[in-house]
């Protein structure tokens, strides 16, 4: 692949940010790079004080900051409000995706009743069933099951190991990374004294427009109607969503998180890793979720919401916990102290 060379000024116009300090007009940039690892034809960012030694100390050709952080540059300045969103747009510019070649590999097994666009490209050992619709520009990679009657949109990636079970559809630019499995069954089982019957999973799940989805994340079919995904929502990896959720658009995920059956959680959220949900719930948008957490009601209100107890030495923690237990004794100990200092103050 061709390497991508652009000058300051290009690369200012095309992540949206300002030059300041003195750089040369030919200056060429060639890539991205950390800021103790970057040099003379490469930018970096910052946007952590924990890194302002390492700002000080850099070689890159430019760094991406705030206005704020100014002071602590001693090189040339991209400035911006976003300095991230700089650094992404920066590393998609000098990292272009590279285009698979449209065609069939010998060793996949496409159904002569699925329907694909000239433009699909199918690595080896790929499985494609009866009635699956794949559109243009989608990369299908090695090992995949594409299911019977999948539909996929335009210019989706779906990488390696990945099952998309019957009653799947994904929308435009969905990128899914490898071992995720979407629609599977749903754990949906009705009790005949002491004996699980199975219950049907007859829905499907429905994945929005630029959706990302990590590797090894399950996400499960509906029970009767759709489980569901919305435009532009960001899933990381090892992630369970149980039948039957809906997360709206633009929500983002972090790893090891559970969703039980039925919850619907708002656009714009936020959920830190390790986070477990109950099923039935309501999270409305703009409700970010800490870390760790486990929510096991409804949050009807947008803001930061944490559960448990921070990390602290084991002695402490068992001192505390034992504490935790004579909560509700401590409790009505102190209202009759209240009470008996009302008393005393009235009379």
């Amino acid at each position: 692949m061709k390497q991508v060379s652009l000058s300051l000024s290009e690369l200012a116009t095309h992540i949206g940010a300002k030059i300041e300090g003195n750089a040369p007009d030919d200056l060429l940039i060639t890539g991205v790079a950390t800021l103790s690892g970057a040099g003379k034809q490469e930018v970096s960012f910052f946007s952590n004080r924990k890194y302002r030694e390492e700002l000080l100390k850099t070689q890159a050709a430019a760094i991406i900051l705030a206005d704020k952080d100014r002071r602590f540059c001693k090189v040339p300045m991209l400035v911006m409000d976003n300095p991230y969103l700089g650094y992404a747009r920066a590393a998609t510019l000098f990292n272009p995706a590279t285009p698979q070649p449209a065609g069939i590999h010998p060793t996949a097994w496409v159904s002569p009743e699925a329907v694909l666009d000239a433009s699909v490209s199918v690595a080896p050992h790929a499985v494609i069933e009866a009635g699956a619709q794949i559109a243009s520009g989608v990369f299908i990679g090695p090992g995949c099951v594409i299911g019977k009657g999948v539909k996929i949109g335009n210019d989706c990636q779906v990488m390696a190991n990945v099952t998309l079970c019957t009653g799947t559809r994904l929308g435009d630019r969905v990128i899914v990374h490898p071992g995720t499995v979407i629609g599977a069954d749903g754990f949906g089982n009705a009790n005949d004294a002491g004996k699980w019957v199975k219950v049907p999973q007859l829905g499907g799940v429905l994945i929005g427009n630029d959706v990302e989805i990590g590797a090894n994340t399950t996400i499960d079919k509906g029970a009767l109607e759709d489980t569901i995904i919305g435009q532009g929502a960001r899933l990381d990896n090892q992630i369970q969503i149980a039948h039957n959720v809906h997360i709206g658009e633009h929500t983002a995920i972090a790893g090891c998180v559970g969703i039980a059956g039925s919850t619907h959680i708002g656009s714009y959220c936020l959920i830190a890793g390790g986070v477990g949900i109950s099923g039935h719930l309501e999270l409305v948008d703009h409700v970010h979720v800490t870390g760790g957490s486990i929510v096991l009601q409804s949050i009807l209100e947008p803001g930061v919401y944490s559960s448990g107890t921070p990390i602290e030495p084991n002695r402490k923690w068992r001192r505390n916990y034992h504490r935790f237990k004579h909560l509700e004794q401590m409790e009505r100990r102190l209202q009759i102290l209240e009470k008996n200092q009302e008393i005393n103050h009235t009379s």
